[in-house]
C-alpha cells in the first residue's frame, strides 16, 4: 500500500496528550463528614470484582488511540498499487442534436440521456476520471477530464438542448484525443442514432452506444425558402417542402402566413416515405416573417415549423423630366414600387436609391446618380449623337443581360432612333444591322449608372408592346441592384456573414429565436455569426434598442431566417444495436477511495467506545 501524503503521520504525535490524560487522576476535594459509614458501604458495593471493570478504563485508552490512527491513516491518503494501473478514462457523449428533443421517452430523448449519464458517473471508481462532450451543433466539451462527480453531474445537467445537426463522428474524434491512448480508456455514446455513418461509428470496439428513445413516425417540414419575383415587381415565390418519415400515411395541413396573415392553406395526405413539394406565387409588396406550419400533433415539434424572410420592396423615388410624354409616364405610374415626381428640369445630383428619367435630353453633362435617357437629344461626355436611323433592324441582343429579361425586340419598329457613338467603355444590349447601338449601359464609377435608349417613341410601337413596360421595370430593378432578391433560409448549425454599416450604430448584437442576445464582433464592416443552432428567427439589431416599438423598426435585412430542414434528423427511426444499461460502467469494490472505508471505521470505534465506557447508566 502506497501513501499519497505521508507528512499527515505526523498528527499521531496527539496519542501522547490522550495518554497524558487517561493517566492523570482528578484530585478529589476533602470534605469533612459526620461519619464514613454510608460511604463505606456504597464503595463496597461498587467494587471492582471482574477483569472487564478493571480494564475498562485501559480499553478505552486504546480505543481513542486507535481512533486517532484510523484519522491519521485516512489524512496521508492511502492507496493500492492496482487501484492507479486499474484507473479508468471514460469519455462520456451526450447527442443533444434537434432530434433529441423528440417526445416519445419521458421527459425526452435528451433528459433520458442525461437520466443514463447520472448513473454513469455514480459507477465511477476511486481514480477514475471522466470528460463529457456534446455532439449536437459543434461538439464541445461539456467538463474536462476529473474524477470529481459533483462536477461532473453539474455539467451532464447544464447541457442545453440544440435544433442542430448531429455531429458524432467529430464527438468521437475529440473523445479519442481527450482519452488518449490507454488501455482503460473508454467511450460511452447516448444517441438516438440519427446520424450519418451511424454503422460505422456504432460498430468501432473502443465505443459503447446506448440508444435513446423509441422507433417514432413523424412528419415535418424539411424545406422553405422564399424569393422576389423577378418579373412582377410586388410578386413572391415560395418553395415548401414536406416529408413524411414514417411507416404509415398521414393527413395534415400546412399553413403558410406572412406577419401573421394567412396566405395559404393546404390539405395533404402523405404515403410512408413520401415528400411533397410545391411553389407557391403570391405578390405583396410589404416583407417580413414567413412562417409555415403543419397542423397535425406528433412527438416532434421543431420540424413542425418553418420560416423565411421576405425581402420589402420600398418605393422606388423616380424623377422623370419629359414633355408632354404620355405613354412614358404612365408606366412609371403603373408601377407599384415607383414613386413618381415630375420635373421641368434636371436636378444637378440624383439622391442615392433614386433613378432620374431623361425624355429627349438636350445633352451637355449628365447629373451625378442613377439616369436613364430616352431618345437623346444632344451629345454628351459619354457619347457623340449623329443622325437619324431611318429604319433600323435589331440584329443582335445581350439576352444574358438582366436588362433584357423576358423582352424580345427583334419584330418591333423602331423608326427614327438617333445613330450614337460612346466615347467611353459602354456595354451595348440592343444592336442595329448597321452595327449602330440602339440600347447600351455605361458605368460612371461613383457619378452612378446610365441607360440609353436611343428610339423615338412617338414615331413607332414600342410603347404599345408588352416589352415596353417590361423592359422599363428591368430598367428600375438595375438601377437598384438584386440585392434582397433571395434571403436565403439556413439550415441549423450554418455560419453565415452579414455586412454591418459604419454609419449605424457602434455596437450590435445578435438575438436568437429565444430572445437572448449575444455582442457581435465586427471586422472590417462584417459580422461572422453562428453556428445558429436554434430553428427561428435571429435578429442582428443595434444595442440601443431597448423598447418593443423599436424593435418592431427592425429592418428586414436585419432578420436570419434558420430552419431544421433535415430528413436524417426529421427520421426518429433509430438503430436497434444498443448495449444493455446494466452493461455500462459498474463500481464495483473500489467505488470509494481507502480513506473513506477508514474514516468509516473510526467512527465506529468511537461509537462503541461511547456505548461502553462513555454513556451513563440510569438505574
Amino acid at each position: 500500500m502506497n501513501l499519497t501524503s505521508p507528512s499527515a503521520l505526523g498528527w499521531l504525535a496527539l496519542a501522547l496528550p490522550i495518554v497524558i490524560l487517561y493517566v492523570l487522576k482528578i484530585r478529589m476535594r476533602r470534605v469533612p463528614v459526620s461519619t464514613v459509614l454510608f460511604w463505606q458501604q456504597i464503595f463496597d458495593e461498587h467494587q471492582p470484582r471482574s477483569l472487564w471493570q478493571k480494564l475498562r478504563h485501559l480499553l478505552s485508552l486504546l480505543v481513542q488511540l486507535a481512533f486517532l490512527a484510523l484519522l491519521v491513516l485516512a489524512l496521508t491518503k492511502p492507496y493500492f498499487p492496482w487501484e492507479s494501473t486499474a484507473a479508468r478514462r471514460v469519455a462520456l457523449i451526450v447527442d443533444n442534436s434537434a432530434s433529441m428533443n423528440a417526445t416519445d421517452v419521458a421527459p425526452d430523448r435528451l433528459g433520458q440521456a442525461k437520466t443514463i449519464g447520472q448513473g454513469i458517473i455514480d459507477a465511477l471508481r476511486h481514480r477514475d476520471e471522466m470528460t463529457i462532450i456534446t455532439a449536437g451543433t459543434a461538439p464541445r466539451v461539456a467538463c474536462g477530464l476529473t474524477g470529481h462527480q459533483r462536477t461532473l453531474r453539474g455539467a451532464l445537467a447544464d447541457i442545453e438542448a440544440t435544433d442542430g445537426p448531429t455531429r458524432v463522428a467529430e464527438a468521437v474524434t475529440l473523445a479519442r484525443r481527450l482519452i488518449g491512448d490507454r488501455d482503460q480508456g473508454e467511450i460511452i455514446l447516448l444517441s438516438d442514432g440519427c446520424f450519418e455513418d451511424d454503422e460505422e461509428i456504432i460498430g468501432a470496439e473502443d465505443l459503447q452506444f446506448v440508444s435513446i428513445g423509441k422507433a417514432t413516425d413523424n412528419v415535418g417540414i424539411t424545406q422553405l425558402q422564399v424569393r422576389r419575383s423577378l418579373g412582377d415587381p410586388i410578386g413572391y415565390e415560395i418553395l415548401t417542402q414536406v416529408s413524411n418519415l414514417g411507416e404509415s400515411e398521414v393527413s395534415c395541413r400546412l399553413e403558410i402566413d406572412l406577419n401573421e396573415e394567412i396566405v395559404d392553406v393546404v390539405p395533404l395526405t402523405l404515403a410512408p416515405g413520401e415528400t411533397w413539394s410545391r411553389v407557391f406565387e403570391k405578390t405583396s409588396a410589404l416583407g417580413g416573417r414567413l412562417v409555415a406550419r403543419l397542423n397535425h400533433t406528433d412527438r416532434f415539434a421543431p420540424d413542425n415549423q418553418a420560416y423565411a424572410v421576405l425581402p420589402d420592396r420600398p418605393p422606388q423615388e423616380v424623377f422623370l423630366v419629359a414633355k408632354d410624354n404620355l405613354f412614358l409616364q404612365k408606366v412609371l405610374e403603373a408601377h407599384p414600387v415607383v414613386r413618381l415626381s415630375l420635373a421641368e428640369r434636371p436636378p444637378e445630383t440624383v439622391p442615392p436609391g433614386a433613378v432620374l428619367v431623361l425624355h429627349r435630353h438636350a445633352g451637355n453633362t449628365l447629373p451625378t446618380g442613377n439616369v436613364l435617357v430616352i431618345e437623346p437629344g444632344g451629345s454628351t461626355p459619354l457619347w457623340t449623337l449623329g443622325e437619324t436611323l431611318s429604319n433600323p433592324i435589331v440584329v443582335k441582343e445581350e439576352r444574358s443581360s438582366p436588362l433584357l429579361r423576358h423582352v424580345r425586340l427583334n419584330n418591333v419598329l423602331m423608326p427614327e432612333a438617333r445613330r450614337l457613338e460612346p466615347l467611353t467603355d459602354a456595354d451595348v444590349l440592343v444592336e442595329s444591322v448597321s452595327g449602330d447601338p440602339l440600347y447600351l449601359t455605361f458605368d460612371r464609377g461613383d457619378e452612378g449608372k446610365a441607360l440609353v435608349l436611343t428610339v423615338n417613341l412617338d414615331k413607332g410601337d414600342l410603347p404599345l408592346r408588352t416589352a415596353f413596360p417590361i423592359l422599363v421595370t428591368n430598367a428600375l430593378h438595375w438601377f437598384a441592384g438584386d440585392q434582397g432578391e433571395l434571403r436565403e433560409s439556413l439550415t441549423t448549425g450554418s455560419l453565415t456573414e452579414i455586412p454591418i454599416p459604419s454609419t449605424e450604430a457602434a455596437t450590435w448584437n445578435l438575438v436568437d429565436p429565444r430572445g437572448e442576445e449575444l455582442a457581435l464582433s465586427i471586422a472590417d464592416g462584417k459580422a461572422t455569426i453562428g453556428p445558429l443552432d436554434h430553428a427561428g428567427i435571429w435578429t442582428v439589431r443595434p444595442s440601443s434598442i431597448e423598447s418593443a416599438e423599436d424593435e418592431k423598426r427592425v429592418e428586414p435585412a436585419r432578420m436570419i431566417a434558420c430552419n431544421l430542414a433535415s430528413k436524417r434528423e426529421s427520421d426518429l427511426r433509430v438503430p436497434r444495436a444498443s448495449l444493455d444499461e446494466s452493461a455500462l460502467l459498474r463500481a464495483g469494490w473500489g467505488g470509494r477511495p481507502l480513506w473513506f472505508y477508514l474514516v468509516v471505521l473510526a467512527w465506529l470505534l468511537v461509537t462503541a467506545e461511547w456505548w461502553l465506557y462513555q454513556r451513563r447508566w440510569i438505574g
